[in-house]
């Protein structure tokens, strides 16, 4: 165990916690986010016998993604069993499991393991930056400053929300807010809403208040293909067994392997996505969309499986509905007034209420706060091009910082769990090696990431997400896709758990 340097800054926590929050001294770890990366960041720590951990949250509870979307229609596209932890059994009610459930299962594994006793809440990082002479990070945030010897950065991918700054937003008078924060207080019954994107959230909140509002206008910039969602309710005791964990692990593996083989269309067959996927997707959109005019602008012109899927059995029909227009491309916003909007055509609408389902920082400026590494290195610099990273976890210039779904670990035919628990195994065997070695700091070497990233955007040149002839949220500015991992997730697996020390730099020591 690293030893602990007392320091006398006094910081004040708004969560209460008041045993964390006294006279501050170094963390062996601070983990950022208490989310799903998070809470396995924190049962692996426990696992390995570190307790000298603390949780940071910028939000008034503990959770992450499926505690704060709780949009209506909210629900997981990846089946429930697999969209899990591996260690933590639940008895899903559903194939497909609704925000509800998710937030249950959420709560019960922080409170099954004593984790809001290791979080501060309402703490929201602003800044990292390395000590060198320390050896150590200094995390600035706004509850007071931290010390970490080792920083877990888990506030996930999807969890800064992105409004663009469409012409006289600030004008309009009426009610708005993102899917991200929806506002419960507010009963949108009767009013005149506008939904303003067509991606996964859209999807799920469109056929969710359609039938209760008097007058919805969605503003679709690119159509998504759409499958049909194969959701079946659990019997009592299929949901016994799930609390089973040999049933729930054999459950797992069986869905895990029924999935895999999509990375063969995704990386390495167009023919095979139209003859199977594409075929699919258009037959569920004829079937569910008479009307011509309207299935065509349904209708994307990439290859499926370049943006997105969504998987929904209840969005066509939303659609279709008389009191529902939508507005594609050509007719989208020219600009905001004070009643509510003007599109392209010059129809002028007025609205109750503005709905923004427009995604989030996915790629560029994903982590939402300042990095500074060794030698003032900045990571908005390092990133300035495109964000990466050594197995999307670790960057030369930051030692002992470790990005949970960060550069390229986005997966797009499976759990996203899996990779974070592969993420977990490779960062407890690099803090094994630092201990082992009784090292201060490590950081993987400029060399070893300069491969891995080349090694990525070779493979990544051959997938849909490439080629397909979509610009999605998966690319960066820079139009290299950052966000997905072009492979097996069992390879990204077998990557993790193959630990290279000669790729990593070892310090022992701090600096006179």
């Amino acid at each position: 165990m690293i030893d602990k340097t007392v320091n006398l800054l006094v910081i004040f926590s708004l969560s209460g916690n008041e045993a964390l929050a006294t006279k501050q001294h170094t963390y062996q770890v601070i983990i950022v986010g208490t989310g799903f990366g998070g809470q396995s960041a924190a049962l692996r720590l426990l696992k390995r016998g570190v307790t000298d951990f603390v949780m940071l949250e910028r939000r008034s509870f503990m959770g992450g993604t499926w505690c704060q979307n709780s949009y209506p229609g909210a629900q997981v596209d990846v089946q429930s069993p697999l969209y899990s932890l591996a260690s933590e059994p639940y008895p899903w009610s559903q194939m497909f499991a609704e925000q509800p459930e998710l937030e249950s299962y959420t709560k019960q594994v922080l409170e099954k393991h004593r984790l809001a006793d290791k979080a501060l809440l309402n703490t929201n990082v602003t800044e990292l930056r390395w000590l060198e002479h320390e050896q150590q990070w200094q995390i600035t945030t706004s509850a007071g400053v931290f010390f970490a010897r080792t920083v877990i950065s888990a506030q996930g991918p999807l969890s800064n929300p992105l409004i663009p700054d469409f012409p006289g937003r600030e004008r309009y008078q009426g009610k708005s807010f993102h899917t991200n924060a929806w506002d419960h207080s507010y009963d949108y019954t009767g009013k005149r809403v506008a939904i303003i994107g067509s991606g996964a959230s859209a999807a799920q909140v469109i056929p969710a208040i359609a039938d209760k509002v008097a007058e919805l206008h969605v503003f679709q910039r690119t159509p998504h293909w759409v499958m049909p969602r194969p959701d079946r309710k659990f019997a009592p005791w299929f949901r016994k067994l799930l609390g089973i964990k040999p049933f729930y692990q054999l459950l797992r593996k069986t869905i895990y392997w029924a999935l895999e083989w999509r990375v063969l269309a995704f990386k390495y067959s167009s023919t095979l996505l139209k003859v199977f996927a594409e075929r699919e997707a258009r037959g569920h959109l004829r079937k569910q969309i008479p009307d011509e005019d309207l299935r065509q602008k349904l209708t994307p012109d990439y290859t499926i499986g370049c943006k997105r899927i969504i998987v929904s059995n209840t969005l066509y029909p939303a659609l279709a509905l008389d009191h529902v227009t939508l507005h594609d491309r050509d007719d989208g916003i020219r600009e905001f007034t004070e009643k509510g909007l003007v599109t392209q055509q010059g129809q002028e609408l007025e609205l109750d209420l503005v709905v923004y389902s427009t995604g989030f920082k996915a790629t560029d400026g994903a982590l939402g706060f300042n990095v500074v590494g060794q030698d003032e290195v900045r990571l908005d610099d390092v990133w300035e091009d495109y964000p990466r990273a050594y197995l999307g976890t670790m960057m030369p210039n930051f030692p002992n910082l470790f990005l949970v779904t960060g550069p390229n670990t986005g997966i797009g035919h499976t759990s996203a769990i899996f990779v974070i628990e592969s993420q977990m195994i490779y960062i407890m065997r690099v803090l094994a090696e630092l201990e082992r070695r009784g090292a201060t700091s490590v950081a993987v070497t400029a060399e070893a990431e300069q491969r891995y990233t080349d090694k990525i955007h070779h493979e990544m040149a051959r997938t849909v997400w490439q080629t397909g002839g979509c610009h999605s949220w998966y690319q960066s500015k820079s139009g290299k896709v950052t966000a997905m991992f072009p492979g097996f997730s069992f390879v990204y697996r077998y990557l993790a758990w193959r630990f290279r020390p000669q790729d990593h730099c070892f310090k022992s020591g701090a600096q006179s």
